[in-house]
């Protein structure tokens, strides 16, 4: 008969802590709590972590100020292509400053091309909230 090769037998203390199946909440071999993950208290996420903020869908950035669902790049290569209709102010929800450079045709050409600079090379850019774009 073909037998299945067994794994090999590590003598107790070694591998990994949490192999043998307990429930959660339950001290472990070292007194500390089985399963589940336990967060330290004070740790922050790192920047772009989902932190389950309905206010900061996308996390924090290094700052400390939450990222929006809108990303910088979008917005920059939309207002370089179509800134004389004012898209990318309309994108990023800047519905009046959209309307001001759909009036005056992205201030001919200058405004559109700056804003769309601006918006691929600056760190501080925000969406109608507040919140600072994704790069």
């Amino acid at each position: 008969m073909s037998e299945q090769p067994q794994p090999p037998i590590q003598p107790p203390g070694h591998g990994h802590p949490n192999q043998n199946p307990g429930a959660t909440g339950q001290a472990g071999p070292y007194g500390h709590p089985r399963g589940g993950y336990q967060q330290a208290p004070g740790y922050a996420p790192p920047p772009g972590f989902y932190t389950g903020d309905p206010n900061a869908p996308y996390g924090y950035d290094p700052y400390g100020r939450p990222y929006s669902d809108k990303s910088k790049i979008v917005a920059g290569i939309l207002q370089l292509t179509l800134g004389s209709l004012g898209i990318g102010r309309f994108y990023v929800g800047s519905v009046g400053v959209g309307i001001a450079q759909l009036l005056t045709c992205g201030g001919l050409g200058v405004w559109a091309l700056i804003d769309g600079i601006m918006y691929l090379v600056g760190d501080d850019c925000t969406d109608d909230r507040g919140r600072i774009l994704r790069g």
